[in-house]
């Protein structure tokens, strides 16, 4: 039997410091492992007990991180010492093979995401008329979504709401974490690329990670998921009855994550056989070439 592990990055498998959310006197508090820099300078954490369970379940399942990130901001991540053999980006706009874009996926999910909704130029335009100075920058990614870096104890009273409601009008839908307001098409989605990498993994079964509301429709595809007791879908109280929360928050949370979903790779008895990832598979993609693997 072959499971795949796809699971969200930041504040639910890695961690920034001002996420990390330690407890504690010194003494008892978790040794730290620096898994990303950016401009020479430390920036996402995992415990050191977390990246040796991460290793130990790169090795007995298929271990796919499925992040909003681009392909670039991916990159700066170094979970183990070399690519893992599939990674999604950009929300499911992108699909890395061995570390290597699938450019005939990417082309398939612009098409599909052109078809429906706004233009990306028109919800950026909108941010920037709607920005005030709680908001530091704007930006697109991939030339898929954009997402404005804000203030957030600085949002006005009703701003993300009234976003909401003029993205959904359009198509489109938001999702707030950390200090990141994102705004995407819906056509962009983290399960649909990772329903397509269980597919070309050959797996049997899917497990799943996520803290955010980007991440609900690939929690409720896995035959089993896990979310931490922060974030975006705590906030809100989100559940589902394949979903069980940690008990513990922050970079503990990352780790305890890691060792559940390793226990269930090693008992698959333990996990229900759904097949409802396979219902995301689109007969489009389905059909379309996989590249090599590298």
């Amino acid at each position: 039997m072959r499971t795949v592990v796809c699971t969200d990055l930041d504040r639910t498998l890695i961690y920034s410091a001002a996420a990390l959310a330690l407890e504690g006197p010194d003494e008892t508090l978790p040794r730290l492992l620096c898994v990303e820099h950016y401009r020479a300078a430390p920036l996402s954490y995992v415990t050191e007990t977390a990246a040796i369970l991460i290793e130990r379940l790169a090795e007995a399942a298929v271990l796919v991180p499925v992040t909003t990130r681009t392909p670039e901001q991916y990159r700066r991540v170094r979970l183990l010492g070399k690519p893992l053999p599939y990674a999604v980006c950009a929300n499911g706009g992108h699909i890395l093979v061995d570390g290597a874009e699938d450019a005939g996926w990417a082309g398939r999910v612009r098409a599909r995401v052109a078809e429906t909704g706004a233009e990306l130029a028109e919800v950026r335009e909108h941010l920037s008329r709607i920005a005030g100075g709680f908001v530091h920058r704007l930006r697109t990614a991939s030339e898929l979504f954009a997402y404005a870096v804000v203030d957030r104890a600085a949002l006005p009273a009703g701003w993300l709401a009234e976003l909401s409601a003029w993205c959904a009008e359009r198509g489109w839908r938001t999702s707030l974490q950390g200090r990141k307001v994102y705004c995407l098409p819906s056509g962009l989605s983290k399960a649909s690329a990772a329903a397509e990498v269980a597919r070309r993994a050959g797996a049997d079964r899917m497990l799943a990670a996520g803290d955010s509301l980007l991440d609900i429709e690939l929690l409720e595809a896995a035959d089993l998921a896990l979310r931490p007791s922060h974030g975006e879908l705590a906030e809100t109280g989100w559940s589902a009855p394949n979903t069980a929360v940690t008990a513990a928050r922050g970079v503990a949370a990352g780790e305890e994550i890691v060792e559940r979903l390793l226990g269930h790779v090693l008992d698959p008895a333990a996990i229900p056989a759904t097949g409802r990832w396979r219902r995301l598979l689109r007969p489009a993609d389905r059909t379309g070439s996989e590249p090599e693997r590298l």
